[in-house]
């Protein structure tokens, strides 16, 4: 479950968490629409690629507070990003109702 702290909005219930860097590595390939938390030991540079997922993704960067400090509302399937800033968390939000629902400084509870 994701949850908004700040505006106390439930943003999803479908989540996997990806904690090796196995898994973290797979991401979303091949699944159907479904949400993702990745969390990482250091704070650090965040580079995704969109491959095989063949859904566009919410990408919702945030430091080692939850805090939200980066969005990239439209990350398209096949394509690259990397954030502009450092973070500690990687949340990539596939399910439709999940998108849309955060804002920068908010701060989220999973």
């Amino acid at each position: 479950m994701i949850k908004n702290k700040t505006t106390n909005q439930l943003i999803t219930t479908k989540v996997i968490r990806a904690k090796s860097f196995w898994r973290q590595g797979l991401g979303l390939m091949f699944h159907k629409r479904n949400n993702l938390i990745m969390h990482f030991k250091q704070t650090k540079t965040i580079s995704l690629h969109n491959f095989f997922v063949f859904y566009p993704l919410e990408i919702i960067i945030l430091n080692k507070y939850r805090e939200v400090i980066e969005i990239n509302p439209a990350f398209k399937p096949f394509t690259f990003y990397t954030a502009k800033n450092k973070g500690s968390y990687c949340i990539e939000l596939g399910t439709i109702d999940a998108t849309n629902k955060v804002s920068i400084g908010d701060v989220l509870e999973f």
